[in-house]
């Protein structure tokens, strides 16, 4: 795709107004045939992208309302693999940068960068490539473990990594049957292809498996 001359559609996924303000006006006076969407919360963007065919490309905050670490990046590869997102974050710390992209990222742009930087990387995403950070060593800290955990989170279906979240915020299968709209039944299902997939034995190791990815990792966000 060459972006300086095709039209795309770009969808701005952060609660901050200010951010997604300045987001925007890079974008447009960079890629003029742009179409730009935006949303202030995860359930914004999931009825956007339910609403709109052919988004390009999705920018996503990871500490935005209706998610949790990495949760929304993972639901977003399961439920629409065909679109790219890149992640767009005010945490540049290696280890999360490195999750991101096994998670299934295009592409992680520090809030920090440059207009420049943030022109250059989306560019390369929407021409196929992947981008990160060049300054910053994503095999630093490594943990063969955690990454192995990482590949079985990623085997999550969109409504197994809704379930989890769920989970993780303490919900019984009752709440989270009425919050789904699906029965009981349907939810303990769920429950046992999460376990299986993450090679736990109950809903608590399921909970603490998932809350390790993101252990640790959050300290410097300020929202």
């Amino acid at each position: 795709m060459q972006v300086g001359t095709t039209s795309f559609r770009l969808a701005i996924a952060d609660d901050h107004p200010l951010f997604r303000g300045a987001l925007r006006e890079a974008v447009t006076r960079q890629f003029p045939q742009v179409e730009l969407f935006e949303a202030g919360g995860f359930e914004d963007l999931q009825a956007l992208l339910e609403r709109e065919s052919e988004i390009d490309l999705v920018l996503l905050d990871l500490t935005m309302p209706g998610v949790r670490g990495f949760s929304g990046l993972m639901y977003l590869r399961a439920q629409y693999p065909a679109i790219p997102v890149v992640v767009v974050s005010a945490n540049e710390e290696a280890g999360v940068i490195r999750h991101c992209m096994e998670f299934g990222a295009a592409g992680f742009i520090p809030k920090t960068s440059a207009v420049e930087t943030m022109r250059d990387a989306i560019a390369a995403v929407l021409e196929g490539h992947t981008w990160t950070p060049p300054d910053i060593d994503l095999s630093a800290g490594s943990d063969k473990e955690a990454a192995a955990l990482v590949a079985r989170l990623a085997t999550l279906t969109p409504q197994q990594v809704r379930v989890l979240m769920m989970l993780s915020e303490g919900l019984l299968n009752k709440q989270i049957a009425y919050e789904l709209g699906v029965s009981e039944a349907t939810v303990k299902a769920h429950v046992s292809a999460i376990l299986q997939k993450l090679g736990v034995e109950s809903r608590t190791q399921a909970v603490i498996a998932a809350a390790r990815i993101e252990a640790g990792q959050w300290s410097q966000v300020a929202g």
